[in-house]
């Protein structure tokens, strides 16, 4: 078998990638980011605000949750302690016949998030259908 004749003047393989295009390619789109980002608003989210509400209640019903995460309820200026097994009860024995009657769970800044979570959850098992957490407003 006779050996394959070269036509023309020889071509190698080339065992290299061009960059050129590539590089190219990146700054064409590092431009296009660079122009466009500015343009871009970030989207806004419609957040609730403090202090919406027409008419504040009559009544209410506080649970504070003191640093020590021990529970008082607060109920027309009488105040007892309570543990969060007895909050249920004695939330629904402050209410009486007035079911609506809201409460309010007003924390420590340094609780930890569950123990609140726990008390919300433990009043809404319970039945207590308007339970809502104390803010404050401006800021410290």
């Amino acid at each position: 078998m006779p050996a394959m004749v070269s036509r023309g003047r020889g071509r190698r393989t080339i065992n290299e990638i061009n960059m050129v295009p590539f590089i190219d390619v990146m700054l064409v789109l590092l431009i296009i980011f660079m122009v466009t980002a500015p343009l871009v608003t970030p989207s806004l989210i419609d957040l609730p605000s403090v202090g919406k509400a027409g008419k504040t209640p009559d009544r209410v019903i506080q649970i504070v949750i003191a640093k020590d995460e021990t529970l008082e309820l607060k109920d027309q200026g009488t105040t007892s302690k309570l543990s969060t097994k007895d909050i249920a009860s004695a939330v629904k024995k402050a209410q009486g016949d007035e079911t609506n009657t809201p409460v309010v769970i007003s924390a420590d800044r340094n609780v930890k998030y569950e123990s609140v979570v726990k008390v919300m959850d433990t009043l809404q098992r319970s039945g207590v259908q308007r339970v809502g957490l104390s803010v404050q407003l401006g800021g410290k």
